[in-house]
Formats: structure tokens, C-alpha cells, sequence
């Protein structure tokens, strides 16, 4: 099965492992890429972005693993999701996460709305989000995630119920801050099926973020 995530963290945020040691991990667990988005605001923003994309540069010669530079907006009030993706994607981040309204943290109601209209590429852990929001990021091309990491997870099924019903597209992510985190693929399957999408499900998802990726990752 194809392997990637899209959505983790090194110790430009609250991960523990450096860039290139946090790929190498995954390139021995046959990951075909991985996006690193590590929490931002307007208060670093542009400190973390210039030297992912310089890490990706370098790892990318050399690595069957593919870098592609991220970022997760993380509890940044939603008037600012919009000037902050725009910003990211000057900056040279090919992947804009933002941290969606999970149950477990105190994350600004309206966050979830906002980021799919300002049409970030993933909507992290989107907790108990709203039918009229998943049919708007249907409609926008935002994919919704469904998480491994403890908490975040506990209403993935509520988002895959909700995105096959309307026609949202989803991405499986670990949102892994440590090397344990990391999903091997009978893990993801795993995770998928807690929230209710079979096996052969599973696989399509990924082929189907995979063309999209290989759009970012030559």
C-alpha cells in the first residue's frame, strides 16, 4: 500500500526528532512522502517554513522518502486563518494544515469554518464538525482528517460518517510528534476501520491523496 502523512511534527514545533532523522525513520518503514507542519502563528511562521523548505531541498536529493514543506495553523483566532494560508504558501509551504476544533483542546469555535473557507489543503481533527461545513469543504477541495493520535481520533467516525455522505474527501494522518507515532500501514488500516471505512476503502483513500501528492513531491 502506498505510505505517507501529511500532517506530524519535528522540534520546529513540539516534535522530538530533527528533519532528516524524522524522514530516514520513515523511508525504513517504505513511506513514499511525508509532509512535516509543524504548529505555527503569526508569531513563527516565517521562521519555520524557510527552513523546511531548505531541509527539503537537501533531504530530497538523497532520499526515497520524499519532504514535502508543511505547516499546521494551530489556534490562531479565524479571522486569521486566510492572511496566514496566503502567507504560507508565499513563504513556499506546498501543504497548509490547520488544527481543527478537536474535542480535546480549547480551539476557537468558527476555526473549523474559516479554514475551509480560506481553503487550507487539510482540516486536522475537525472534532464534531458541522454537516453544512463538510459539504463546503466538499465543494472546496479541503480534505478532512482522520487522525491516530490519541484524542484527536475519538470523532473520526462522526467525520467519516459525515464526509461519505456528502461527498468529502479524507486523508488518514498520525499527527505523530514522537518515532512511535508513526503509522505502519496495518496500522492506517486499523485506524480507518475504528472509524468505519473497510480496508479496500482505505487503500483508495490513499490512492486517490497520492495523485494529488505526486503533483508536489517531483
Amino acid at each position: 500500500m502506498l505510505m505517507f502523512d501529511l500532517h506530524c511534527h519535528c522540534l520546529f514545533s513540539d516534535g522530538e526528532l530533527i528533519p532528516a532523522e524524522l524522514v530516514r525513520r520513515l523511508e525504513i518503514m517504505n513511506y513514499n512522502a511525508v509532509a512535516i507542519t509543524d504548529h505555527a502563528d503569526s508569531s513563527n511562521i516565517d521562521f519555520i517554513i524557510p527552513r523546511m523548505v531548505k531541509a527539503a531541498e537537501d533531504i530530497n536529493r538523497y532520499s526515497s522518502t520524499r519532504l514535502i514543506p508543511g505547516i499546521e495553523l494551530t489556534h490562531v483566532h479565524p479571522e486569521l486563518i486566510a492572511p496566514l494560508t496566503r502567507q504560507a504558501r508565499e513563504l513556499g509551504a506546498r501543504i497548509v494544515v490547520c488544527h481543527g476544533e478537536t474535542i480535546v483542546e480549547p480551539v476557537i469555535p468558527g476555526t473549523n469554518r474559516a479554514a475551509i473557507a480560506a481553503e487550507v489543503d487539510i482540516l486536522a481533527h475537525p472534532g464534531l464538525i458541522a454537516p453544512e461545513d463538510v459539504i463546503s469543504a466538499a465543494e472546496k477541495g479541503v480534505r478532512l482528517e482522520i487522525s491516530g493520535r490519541k484524542g484527536h481520533s475519538l470523532t473520526n467516525g462522526h467525520v467519516a460518517r459525515l464526509a461519505a455522505r456528502h461527498g468529502a474527501m479524507l486523508t488518514i494522518n498520525s499527527d505523530g510528534h514522537a518515532p512511535g507515532d508513526f503509522m505502519t500501514a496495518e496500522f492506517a488500516r486499523q485506524v480507518g476501520h475504528g472509524a468505519g471505512i473497510s480496508a479496500v476503502e482505505v487503500e483508495r483513500l490513499y490512492e486517490n491523496v497520492w495523485a494529488w501528492l505526486k503533483t508536489l513531491v517531483q
